[in-house]
């Protein structure tokens, strides 16, 4: 890359908001857009696909109080969405958004999207083995995260453990020469954009309550229905189990190998465990200045410090 682009690129202000899931990240975003001049990327791997809305949480347009929102709904969930297609993706976007005056607000859980989106990281374009690939097929999940903790365990944290294809193509890149290690290098070189992380902080009590009502609003709002016409149209259930957390739980409903009563207390602990997960990466990242929900005076003055 040419010094003048990075020196341009340099030069775009993006504000970034993260935290686990339930925590109020898509919400927050809204009150910066609006106090800001923004206009919001969704970095959420499921919620690029179109018709996932009540069992990703998706924001609705009513919540989205008239700000512009990016990279929802842009693919059908047949397809695969990779964090290449989101950094390819992203950077228009982004760089749109600054060219016509707005600040990029970039919110959402999929920490590797981000970090990829912004230079902190780099993806490894590393072509397909099929030989690696033929000796992973029958290995269980279990095992191929284990693997993966050992070869490089950076994404080994970010990774979601039940998806098998993402688990593959994980141990491809780290067995490729170099291949995790560039992953890694990425962190090191200086950042693409002038970026002020804001990180929403909720100790593990107040997450799991947030967690435990926002899954209950979901059920009622239809989640199970939502899995039913994903089916109905098409999505297979090997796909619905790919795609992750609730609609994995909501396959395995719909086929008869759960109860409701199970399906509710394994969604609840699989939600918790993923927040977890989701806070463990962003303790990572130092430049991340957390705030509690109920701290948006302070919140608010720390963006207008950095915009001046």
């Amino acid at each position: 890359m040419h010094n003048d682009s990075v020196h341009s690129r340099k030069s775009i202000k993006v504000l970034v908001v993260v935290g686990p899931t339930a925590s109020g990240k898509s919400a927050l975003a809204v009150e910066l857009a609006r106090r800001f001049n923004g206009e919001i990327i969704s970095a959420d791997s499921r919620q690029v696909y179109r018709g996932l809305d009540i069992g990703t949480g998706k924001i609705t347009e009513r919540e989205m109080r008239g700000i512009p929102h990016h990279l929802l709904d842009i693919v059908s969930p047949k397809r695969v969405f990779t964090a290449h297609d989101f950094l390819t993706r992203g950077r228009k976007v982004l760089c749109d958004i600054a060219g016509r005056g707005k600040l990029p607000i970039i919110a959402g859980g999929t920490g590797f999207y981000i970090d990829a989106l912004l230079g902190r990281i780099a993806l490894p374009d590393t072509p397909a083995n099929q030989g690696l690939r033929a000796a992973l097929k029958d290995v269980g999940e279990r095992e191929l995260f284990s693997m993966l903790e050992e070869l490089d365990p950076r994404r080994a944290e970010s990774i979601d453990r039940h998806n098998k294809r993402r688990l593959i193509r994980a141990l491809e890149i780290a067995h490729a020469p170099g291949g995790s290690a560039r992953a890694s290098k990425g962190a090191a070189r200086p950042p693409a954009y002038d970026t002020l992380w804001i990180g929403l902080a909720l100790d593990t009590k107040a997450r799991r309550e947030r967690i435990a009502r926002r899954l209950k609003a979901r059920l009622r709002q239809g989640m199970v229905a939502e899995a039913r016409r994903l089916h109905a149209s098409g999505l297979s259930y090997k796909r619905m189990d790919a795609l992750g957390l609730e609609y994995r739980a909501l396959a395995r409903y719909l086929q008869g190998k759960v109860s409701r009563k199970d399906l509710e207390s394994q969604l609840h602990r699989d939600i918790c465990r993923y927040a977890k997960r989701q806070v463990t990466y962003w303790r990572r990242n130092n430049e991340i200045r957390w705030f509690a929900p109920s701290q948006m005076r302070k919140t608010m003055r720390t963006i207008r410090d950095w915009l001046s």
